[in-house]
Protein backbone atom coordinates (compact mmCIF):
# COMPACT_ATOMS: atom_id res chain seq x y z
CA UNK A 1 0.00 0.00 0.00
CA UNK A 2 1.30 3.60 -1.28
CA UNK A 3 0.58 6.25 1.51
CA UNK A 4 -0.10 9.68 0.09
CA UNK A 5 -1.78 12.73 1.53
CA UNK A 6 -4.63 14.89 -0.13
CA UNK A 7 -5.54 17.89 1.93
CA UNK A 8 -7.22 21.40 1.95
CA UNK A 9 -4.26 23.14 4.01
CA UNK A 10 -1.33 25.16 3.77
CA UNK A 11 1.25 22.68 2.84
CA UNK A 12 3.73 23.45 6.47
CA UNK A 13 0.58 23.33 8.59
CA UNK A 14 -0.22 19.95 6.67
CA UNK A 15 3.46 18.46 7.50
CA UNK A 16 4.00 19.63 11.04
CA UNK A 17 2.21 16.48 12.49
CA UNK A 18 4.16 14.57 10.57
CA UNK A 19 7.68 16.21 11.68
CA UNK A 20 7.27 17.62 14.68
CA UNK A 21 4.32 15.69 17.11
CA UNK A 22 6.08 13.42 19.74
CA UNK A 23 3.58 10.25 19.42
CA UNK A 24 2.64 10.49 15.97
CA UNK A 25 3.14 6.64 14.48
CA UNK A 26 3.64 7.92 10.60
CA UNK A 27 6.46 10.28 9.40
CA UNK A 28 7.17 12.59 6.67
CA UNK A 29 9.01 9.84 5.51
CA UNK A 30 6.54 7.27 5.33
CA UNK A 31 4.26 9.52 2.80
CA UNK A 32 5.31 8.76 -0.97
CA UNK A 33 3.22 11.96 -2.32
CA UNK A 34 2.48 15.07 0.22
CA UNK A 35 -0.34 17.22 -1.85
CA UNK A 36 -1.60 20.12 0.47
CA UNK A 37 -3.02 22.93 -1.14
CA UNK A 38 -6.42 24.82 -1.69
CA UNK A 39 -7.62 23.38 -4.72
CA UNK A 40 -10.47 21.19 -4.91
CA UNK A 41 -9.32 17.20 -3.80
CA UNK A 42 -10.50 15.38 -7.00
CA UNK A 43 -7.51 17.90 -8.88
CA UNK A 44 -5.46 16.65 -6.30
CA UNK A 45 -5.82 13.31 -6.47
CA UNK A 46 -5.62 13.68 -9.95
CA UNK A 47 -2.38 14.71 -9.68
CA UNK A 48 -1.10 12.10 -6.79
CA UNK A 49 -1.51 9.44 -9.62
CA UNK A 50 0.24 11.58 -11.87
CA UNK A 51 2.68 11.78 -9.41
CA UNK A 52 3.04 8.01 -8.84
CA UNK A 53 2.34 7.00 -11.89
CA UNK A 54 -0.67 5.02 -10.80
CA UNK A 55 -4.12 4.77 -12.51
CA UNK A 56 -7.22 6.23 -10.35
CA UNK A 57 -8.62 3.12 -10.26
CA UNK A 58 -5.69 1.86 -7.69
CA UNK A 59 -6.62 5.12 -5.19
CA UNK A 60 -8.90 4.88 -2.22
CA UNK A 61 -9.43 8.15 -0.77
CA UNK A 62 -10.26 8.46 2.93
CA UNK A 63 -11.78 11.60 4.10
CA UNK A 64 -13.78 12.82 7.44
CA UNK A 65 -15.56 15.47 5.51
CA UNK A 66 -18.89 14.41 3.32
CA UNK A 67 -18.85 16.84 0.81
CA UNK A 68 -15.17 15.67 -0.41
CA UNK A 69 -16.52 12.67 -0.51
CA UNK A 70 -19.15 12.86 -3.09
CA UNK A 71 -17.66 15.45 -4.57
CA UNK A 72 -14.47 12.52 -5.18
CA UNK A 73 -17.21 10.29 -5.96
CA UNK A 74 -19.09 12.43 -8.68
CA UNK A 75 -15.90 13.22 -10.31
CA UNK A 76 -14.07 10.43 -9.78
CA UNK A 77 -15.76 7.50 -9.65
CA UNK A 78 -12.92 5.05 -10.61
CA UNK A 79 -11.67 6.00 -6.58
CA UNK A 80 -12.44 4.12 -3.98
CA UNK A 81 -14.58 5.89 -1.55
CA UNK A 82 -15.26 4.10 2.27
CA UNK A 83 -17.94 5.92 3.67
CA UNK A 84 -15.92 6.93 7.19
CA UNK A 85 -18.52 6.93 10.08
CA UNK A 86 -18.43 10.35 12.29
CA UNK A 87 -16.99 8.37 14.93
CA UNK A 88 -12.77 8.13 14.16
CA UNK A 89 -12.86 5.28 16.48
CA UNK A 90 -14.17 3.30 13.83
CA UNK A 91 -12.54 4.79 10.96
CA UNK A 92 -9.69 1.47 11.43
CA UNK A 93 -12.94 -1.21 11.20
CA UNK A 94 -14.53 0.40 8.67
CA UNK A 95 -11.66 0.45 6.22
CA UNK A 96 -10.35 -2.96 7.34
CA UNK A 97 -14.00 -4.41 6.49
CA UNK A 98 -14.12 -2.47 2.85
CA UNK A 99 -11.83 -5.07 1.61
CA UNK A 100 -9.84 -2.97 -0.54
CA UNK A 101 -6.04 -3.42 1.23
CA UNK A 102 -6.34 -7.32 1.64
CA UNK A 103 -3.74 -9.45 -0.20
CA UNK A 104 -2.84 -13.36 -0.20
CA UNK A 105 0.73 -12.29 0.31
CA UNK A 106 2.75 -9.37 1.56
CA UNK A 107 6.77 -9.27 0.21
CA UNK A 108 9.03 -7.00 1.30
CA UNK A 109 9.45 -5.66 -1.33
CA UNK A 110 5.72 -4.65 -0.96
CA UNK A 111 6.87 -3.02 2.38
CA UNK A 112 9.57 -0.82 1.39
CA UNK A 113 6.97 0.17 -1.86
CA UNK A 114 6.77 3.82 -0.02
CA UNK A 115 9.89 4.34 -0.10
CA UNK A 116 10.78 3.43 -3.97
CA UNK A 117 7.86 5.90 -4.81
CA UNK A 118 9.65 8.57 -3.01
CA UNK A 119 12.34 7.85 -4.35
CA UNK A 120 11.10 8.04 -7.92
CA UNK A 121 9.97 12.10 -6.73
CA UNK A 122 13.77 12.62 -6.18
CA UNK A 123 14.57 11.20 -9.61
CA UNK A 124 11.39 13.59 -11.70
CA UNK A 125 13.68 16.11 -9.88
CA UNK A 126 17.08 15.05 -11.33
CA UNK A 127 15.15 14.92 -14.57
CA UNK A 128 13.96 18.28 -14.37
CA UNK A 129 17.27 19.84 -13.52
CA UNK A 130 19.03 17.93 -15.96
CA UNK A 131 19.65 19.63 -19.66
CA UNK A 132 19.39 16.47 -21.18
CA UNK A 133 18.37 13.05 -21.76
CA UNK A 134 21.80 11.59 -21.54
CA UNK A 135 23.16 13.58 -18.74
CA UNK A 136 20.34 12.72 -16.56
CA UNK A 137 20.37 8.66 -17.16
CA UNK A 138 24.41 8.73 -16.72
CA UNK A 139 23.71 10.39 -13.52
CA UNK A 140 21.33 7.81 -12.14
CA UNK A 141 24.31 5.63 -12.23
CA UNK A 142 21.88 2.31 -12.77
CA UNK A 143 22.46 -0.87 -12.32
CA UNK A 144 20.62 -3.58 -13.72
CA UNK A 145 20.27 -7.10 -12.10
CA UNK A 146 19.23 -10.14 -13.88
CA UNK A 147 17.98 -13.31 -12.26
CA UNK A 148 16.69 -16.42 -13.13
CA UNK A 149 13.61 -17.36 -10.81
CA UNK A 150 13.65 -19.19 -8.14
CA UNK A 151 12.33 -20.48 -5.33
CA UNK A 152 12.66 -17.10 -3.47
CA UNK A 153 11.48 -14.99 -5.74
CA UNK A 154 8.34 -17.33 -7.06
CA UNK A 155 5.46 -15.49 -5.00
CA UNK A 156 6.47 -12.09 -5.91
CA UNK A 157 7.08 -13.02 -9.39
CA UNK A 158 3.81 -14.76 -9.38
CA UNK A 159 2.21 -11.43 -7.18
CA UNK A 160 3.36 -9.47 -10.91
CA UNK A 161 2.08 -11.58 -13.32
CA UNK A 162 -1.22 -11.16 -12.05
CA UNK A 163 -1.41 -7.83 -11.22
CA UNK A 164 0.46 -5.74 -13.61
CA UNK A 165 -1.54 -4.69 -17.30
CA UNK A 166 0.00 -1.54 -18.59
CA UNK A 167 2.95 -2.48 -19.44
CA UNK A 168 2.26 -6.33 -20.32
CA UNK A 169 2.38 -7.41 -23.56
CA UNK A 170 0.11 -10.98 -23.18
CA UNK A 171 -1.29 -10.21 -19.71
CA UNK A 172 -1.22 -13.81 -19.20
CA UNK A 173 -2.07 -15.00 -15.80
CA UNK A 174 -0.46 -18.17 -13.95
CA UNK A 175 -0.52 -19.21 -10.25
CA UNK A 176 2.34 -20.09 -8.18
CA UNK A 177 2.67 -23.76 -9.17
CA UNK A 178 2.52 -23.32 -12.74
CA UNK A 179 5.37 -20.25 -12.79
CA UNK A 180 7.10 -23.06 -10.82
CA UNK A 181 6.92 -25.39 -13.95
CA UNK A 182 8.31 -22.82 -15.67
CA UNK A 183 10.74 -22.05 -13.63
CA UNK A 184 12.00 -25.85 -14.16
CA UNK A 185 11.80 -25.92 -17.66
CA UNK A 186 15.51 -25.94 -18.97
CA UNK A 187 13.86 -25.07 -22.19
CA UNK A 188 12.37 -21.92 -20.60
CA UNK A 189 14.32 -18.47 -20.31
CA UNK A 190 13.10 -16.84 -16.82
CA UNK A 191 14.12 -13.45 -16.14
CA UNK A 192 13.63 -11.02 -13.28
CA UNK A 193 15.11 -7.95 -13.41
CA UNK A 194 15.99 -5.79 -10.57
CA UNK A 195 17.05 -2.02 -11.47
CA UNK A 196 19.14 0.09 -8.50
CA UNK A 197 20.39 3.57 -8.95
CA UNK A 198 21.80 6.41 -6.76
CA UNK A 199 18.47 7.21 -5.03
CA UNK A 200 18.18 3.38 -4.20
CA UNK A 201 16.85 0.05 -4.78
CA UNK A 202 13.74 0.01 -7.52
CA UNK A 203 12.88 -3.44 -6.55
CA UNK A 204 11.51 -5.93 -9.26
CA UNK A 205 10.89 -4.08 -12.26
CA UNK A 206 10.63 -6.57 -14.81
CA UNK A 207 9.76 -10.15 -15.53
CA UNK A 208 10.28 -11.76 -18.61
CA UNK A 209 9.43 -15.72 -20.18
CA UNK A 210 10.49 -17.21 -23.00
CA UNK A 211 10.35 -20.47 -24.03
CA UNK A 212 12.67 -22.21 -26.90
CA UNK A 213 11.22 -24.74 -29.70
CA UNK A 214 12.36 -27.24 -31.33
CA UNK A 215 12.44 -25.50 -34.40
CA UNK A 216 14.98 -22.89 -32.87
CA UNK A 217 12.44 -20.02 -32.46
CA UNK A 218 12.48 -18.58 -28.90
CA UNK A 219 8.56 -17.37 -28.25
CA UNK A 220 8.33 -14.53 -25.35
CA UNK A 221 5.56 -15.45 -23.80
CA UNK A 222 5.21 -12.79 -20.94
CA UNK A 223 6.94 -9.27 -20.90
CA UNK A 224 5.86 -7.21 -17.78
CA UNK A 225 7.56 -4.12 -16.45
CA UNK A 226 6.89 -1.53 -14.06
CA UNK A 227 5.67 1.98 -15.60
CA UNK A 228 7.79 3.48 -13.12
CA UNK A 229 11.22 2.83 -15.37
CA UNK A 230 10.13 3.92 -18.62
CA UNK A 231 12.17 6.21 -20.62
CA UNK A 232 15.16 5.02 -18.84
CA UNK A 233 16.09 2.38 -21.69
CA UNK A 234 15.51 -0.71 -19.67
CA UNK A 235 13.07 -2.13 -22.46
CA UNK A 236 16.60 -2.03 -24.71
CA UNK A 237 18.24 -3.58 -21.36
CA UNK A 238 15.98 -6.65 -20.93
CA UNK A 239 15.94 -7.19 -24.74
CA UNK A 240 19.77 -7.79 -24.52
CA UNK A 241 19.62 -10.15 -21.38
CA UNK A 242 16.64 -12.11 -23.32
CA UNK A 243 18.73 -12.37 -26.26
CA UNK A 244 21.81 -13.71 -25.23
CA UNK A 245 20.03 -16.01 -22.54
CA UNK A 246 18.03 -16.89 -25.65
CA UNK A 247 21.00 -17.71 -27.48
CA UNK A 248 22.33 -19.37 -25.37
CA UNK A 249 19.74 -22.06 -25.29
CA UNK A 250 19.98 -22.68 -29.15
CA UNK A 251 17.64 -19.88 -30.47
CA UNK A 252 17.71 -17.76 -33.58
CA UNK A 253 15.12 -16.15 -33.35
CA UNK A 254 12.94 -13.97 -30.99
CA UNK A 255 8.97 -14.45 -31.40
CA UNK A 256 7.34 -11.78 -29.64
CA UNK A 257 3.73 -11.46 -29.27
CA UNK A 258 1.67 -8.26 -28.46
CA UNK A 259 -2.11 -9.12 -26.85
CA UNK A 260 -4.38 -5.92 -26.36
CA UNK A 261 -6.15 -5.29 -23.93
CA UNK A 262 -8.38 -2.19 -22.28
CA UNK A 263 -5.33 -1.04 -20.59
CA UNK A 264 -1.68 -2.69 -22.65
CA UNK A 265 -2.50 0.14 -25.71
CA UNK A 266 1.21 1.75 -24.32
CA UNK A 267 3.11 -0.94 -25.49
CA UNK A 268 1.50 -1.96 -29.08
CA UNK A 269 4.77 -0.84 -30.56
CA UNK A 270 7.25 -2.28 -28.24
CA UNK A 271 8.71 -4.39 -30.51
CA UNK A 272 8.36 -3.00 -33.67
CA UNK A 273 10.45 0.08 -31.88
CA UNK A 274 12.57 -2.84 -30.34
CA UNK A 275 14.10 -3.86 -33.91
CA UNK A 276 11.42 -6.64 -34.24
CA UNK A 277 9.79 -7.14 -37.69
CA UNK A 278 6.57 -7.95 -38.34
CA UNK A 279 5.30 -11.50 -38.10
CA UNK A 280 1.61 -12.05 -38.89
CA UNK A 281 -1.28 -11.15 -36.86
CA UNK A 282 -3.36 -12.71 -33.72
CA UNK A 283 -6.93 -13.00 -32.71
CA UNK A 284 -8.62 -10.10 -31.89
CA UNK A 285 -6.36 -7.93 -33.03
CA UNK A 286 -3.15 -9.21 -31.46
CA UNK A 287 0.05 -9.15 -33.82
CA UNK A 288 3.76 -11.73 -33.67
CA UNK A 289 6.82 -9.84 -34.15
CA UNK A 290 9.77 -11.51 -34.62
CA UNK A 291 13.82 -11.19 -34.44
CA UNK A 292 17.04 -12.32 -35.89
CA UNK A 293 19.00 -13.29 -33.31
CA UNK A 294 21.98 -14.22 -35.90
CA UNK A 295 22.19 -10.55 -36.63
CA UNK A 296 21.51 -9.24 -33.60
CA UNK A 297 23.77 -6.79 -31.62
CA UNK A 298 23.00 -5.60 -28.03
CA UNK A 299 22.08 -1.82 -28.00
CA UNK A 300 24.08 0.47 -26.17
CA UNK A 301 22.25 1.15 -22.85
CA UNK A 302 23.69 4.04 -19.92
CA UNK A 303 23.61 1.50 -17.29
CA UNK A 304 25.35 -1.62 -15.91
CA UNK A 305 24.17 -5.26 -16.09
CA UNK A 306 25.60 -6.94 -13.34
CA UNK A 307 25.62 -10.43 -12.06
CA UNK A 308 24.27 -11.24 -8.54
CA UNK A 309 24.13 -14.84 -6.59
CA UNK A 310 20.89 -13.87 -5.85
CA UNK A 311 18.34 -11.00 -5.99
CA UNK A 312 16.99 -9.56 -2.50
CA UNK A 313 13.05 -10.01 -2.45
Amino acid sequence: MILAVCSKNDEANEQAPFEQHPVMVLRRDDIACFVANWDDKASNLRKIARALNIGLDSLVFADDNPFERNLVREELPQVGVPELPDDPSFYISTLADAGYFEALSVTAEDRERGHQYQANVERDLLRETTTDLTTYLQNLQMQLIPNPFDEVSLARVTQLINKTNQFNLTTRRYTEAEVRVVMNDPRAVTLQMRLLDRFGDNGIIAILIAKVHANEDAVIDTWLMSCRVLGRQVEEACLNVLAEQARALGARRLIGEYLPTAKNGMVSNLYGRLGFEPAGSLAEGGARFSLDLTNFDAAPVLMTIVEATHARI
